[in-house]
């Protein structure tokens, strides 16, 4: 299984990150908004690279000439509603895709906070058969919301190719959807982070991605 973490290398992509985990940016939730989609739109056209193509004959007004278009059948899903914008992002590049939506979201077990189990409540989507599955999810903490979603969209048929995209991950939200996930699959980062606190939030992270884009919730 590959995982590719964009930070390991020096790209634009650094501005955006910088922006996304300053305290001070973080006022301003549009900005916030915009480079989780900026940083999705980049993570789409690296993931392009790897997409089969199939060559095609274009008419001009004054001639023709022969170019390789995408060639799979792209499905991108997002969990909500955190992974909204990043969707966007992905959509905005792969603009002929079809789109997946699940409802999973984190509910505490215990009464200190520190235990986390994963609610399954929506889904709407197409069937996944013999189609290239992207989900996009900007934190992958525990790995659980991922993983949850991963098996409700497989339900409707198995993929022939799964990328799995992140803003920031951590090694252990890694290991536990790679359990889940086929050998062939790939995982995207912007930024792979060393851990989480005592709460199972993405330390350093950026907080709380829904409640940055769209304000915090009851």
């Amino acid at each position: 299984m590959n995982v590719i973490d964009f930070s390991q290398s020096n790209t634009i992509i650094n501005q955006y990150m910088s922006e996304l985990r300053d305290k001070s940016f973080q006022r301003n939730r549009h900005l916030f908004r915009t480079n989780i989609q900026r940083v999705g739109e980049m993570m789409a056209f690296e993931l392009s690279k790897t997409l089969t193509y199939k060559p095609k004959t274009v008419t001009t007004p004054l001639g023709t000439l022969d170019i390789a278009l995408p060639k799979d059948d792209l499905l991108i899903a997002t969990v909500l509603r955190a992974g909204l914008p990043f969707h966007e992002g992905f959509l905005h590049v792969f603009d002929r895709a079809a789109s997946a939506f699940v409802s999973a979201y984190r509910m505490y077990t215990n009464r200190e906070h520190t235990e986390v189990g994963i609610h399954t409540e929506y889904m709407a989507s197409p069937s996944c058969k013999g189609k290239t599955l992207i989900i996009v999810d900007p934190m992958l903490a525990t790995g659980g919301s991922m993983a949850a979603a991963y098996e409700a969209l497989v339900s409707t048929g198995k993929p022939a190719q799964v990328h799995i995209a992140c803003v920031i991950a951590t090694p252990e939200g890694i290991e536990t959807i790679k359990a889940v996930l086929p050998e062939n699959a790939t995982i995207w980062c912007a930024a792979i982070d060393p851990g989480m606190n005592a709460n199972k939030y993405i330390v350093p992270g950026f907080g709380d991605c829904g409640d940055l884009c769209y304000g915090e919730k009851l």
